[in-house]
């Protein structure tokens, strides 16, 4: 594995644990593709640090468990914005 890409999928993971992001919060951080960060995160990062990937992944797993909530307060706010 290039250098940079170990260098990149750590740096997505410290990003990931410190803020708590999301993976598209991330791609947009990084100017990167969601599935660049998926794979980072979830594949290469095992094989470099698997301390840090695990941290990272269950940060990731949160928040696809949680992301139904945010779908649905999102669209509350859309119409509850449009109706003032």
């Amino acid at each position: 594995m290039k250098p940079y890409i170990e260098e990149r999928a750590v740096q997505a993971a410290n990003f990931i644990i410190s803020k708590k992001a999301t993976v598209r919060e991330t791609a947009k951080k990084f100017g990167i593709s969601k599935s660049t960060v998926h794979k980072d995160v979830t594949e290469r990062l095992e094989k470099i640090n698997p301390q840090l990937a695990m941290e990272a992944r269950a940060i990731l797993d949160k928040n696809k468990a949680d992301r139904h909530l945010r779908g649905g307060n999102a669209t509350r706010e859309k119409y509850l914005g449009g109706m003032k």
